[in-house]
């Protein structure tokens, strides 16, 4: 989110929650990307606000509700108010359960890859319109083919991502299989470990593909935990994703602190994964 709508994203959750009967007189931000993600204080209340032209907060928390209905290890809504998305200023708010971190801090992987194929297992269960993983990385494919875009990225590294993103996605498509609903980034920032146990968030990248894309973002041990993975679209998959989020890294409009130089990490990542270093 661009830092001068901050202030007005913040007021925007905290009168939300205030006119529903949820004391906010302070907010601490937990996470800045293109929403805003909000600990509301004393009501202690999970708050995520976007702008409004961000449309994904109604799809988060219809499919939420459902995945939580199926048992699906999801985070859930506030249970205090009504489960629905609020517009304010020009914002849409949705208030959500704030969960006190337990430890461990590191997942161990035979958990996160059970947590995962439980989520996986709701998923299948459920008949709804997402985008297919292939479309996701045309996103990043436009990006990387856009110089303005991407001013900063030399014409080398365009190269390396422009054809690993093509030629994975097309491999993948082929050999991954008609595929299924997945949660898109189930990746350890979005894995809470929590008194319930291990809960996703963040569902707003959901899309259909092979299981394996969801695990290319864990951590590489937790796919050997889950069963019937299959390695070598795995592997493949793995380099698709760090190719996707490399190219996140240099569009002139990220946000995530120390992105070119992670950027740059990623690229020779790529390189060592592709035999090219």
């Amino acid at each position: 989110m661009q830092a001068s709508e901050i202030p007005r994203a913040v007021a925007a959750a905290m009168s939300t929650a205030s006119s529903l009967g949820l004391p906010a007189d302070d907010a601490i931000v937990l996470q800045d990307s293109n929403r805003l993600t909000l600990r509301l204080l004393p009501c202690d209340v999970l708050a995520r606000v976007a702008p409004a032209a961000h449309q994904a907060a109604r799809f988060e928390v219809d499919l939420a509700l459902r995945l939580a209905e199926s048992g699906c290890p999801v985070a859930a809504l506030e249970p205090r108010v009504e489960p629905r998305v609020h517009e304010r200023d020009g914002f849409t708010v949705t208030l959500w359960t704030y969960y006190e971190p337990v430890a461990p801090h590191e997942i161990p992987p035979a958990d996160y890859a059970d947590a995962l194929g439980r989520l996986h297992a709701g998923m299948r269960t459920l008949d709804v319109p997402t985008p297919h993983f292939t479309d996701r990385v045309e996103q990043a494919q436009r990006l990387v083919a856009n110089r303005d875009r991407t001013p900063e990225l030399a014409d080398a590294d365009r190269q390396l991502l422009g054809d690993t993103l093509r030629r994975l996605s097309r491999s993948i498509g082929e050999r991954g299989g008609a595929g299924q609903l997945l949660h898109g980034e189930p990746h350890p920032g979005n894995v809470l470990t929590t008194e319930n146990g291990l809960l996703f968030t963040d569902l707003e990248t959901c899309c259909r593909g092979p299981v394996e894309f969801d695990l290319a973002h864990a951590p590489d041990e937790v796919g050997e935990h889950y069963p019937g993975v299959d390695q070598d679209v795995l592997r493949e998959c793995r380099i698709l994703v760090l190719a996707m989020i490399t190219t996140w890294r240099w569009d002139r409009d990220d946000r995530l602190p120390d992105g070119r130089r992670l950027g740059t990490d990623w690229l020779g990542q790529m390189r060592a994964a592709l035999g090219r270093d």
